[in-house]
Parts: structure tokens; C-alpha cells; sequence
């Protein structure tokens, strides 16, 4: 039987708010106007009151500087 070796491609999930607020490191409130602002919504999936956040989409998608004020 052939074992299949640990690769970095599986992506991490953080789950809810609080996994959005701890992948960011900031507060609930802050954490949810994050999400609010769908500045991260490609890497956020929902259904329901269930959310699901690809971890390493979201901060990608995060760190991207999109116009804004100057």
C-alpha cells in the first residue's frame, strides 16, 4: 500500500467571522466590515449563515491596493 506524500497545494479554510477576524488579526467588528466591503468576496463562499474563507485568496486579495483615495 502506497502512501500518497503531504503537499502544501490543500488549501486552508478559516470558518465565520471569527476565523476572517483571527486570519487578520483584528476584531469582530473589524472582521466583519472586511467582509462587508467585498473586497475579499472571491475568496468567500457562504450559504446559509455558513462561511467558508480561502485563507491564502483572502489575504492576497487584501493586500491589493484598488483606487482609493490618493
Amino acid at each position: 500500500m502506497q502512501t500518497q506524500p503531504t503537499t502544501d497545494t490543500e488549501k486552508k479554510y478559516v470558518y465565520g467571522i471569527l476565523g476572517i477576524a483571527k486570519l487578520f488579526g483584528c476584531s469582530l467588528p473589524t472582521a466583519n466590515r472586511i467582509k462587508k466591503s467585498g473586497k475579499i468576496d472571491k475568496a468567500i463562499t457562504q450559504i446559509g449563515r455558513k462561511i467558508i474563507v480561502d485563507a491564502e485568496l483572502a489575504l492576497e486579495l487584501a493586500g491589493k491596493k484598488t483606487g482609493g483615495r490618493r
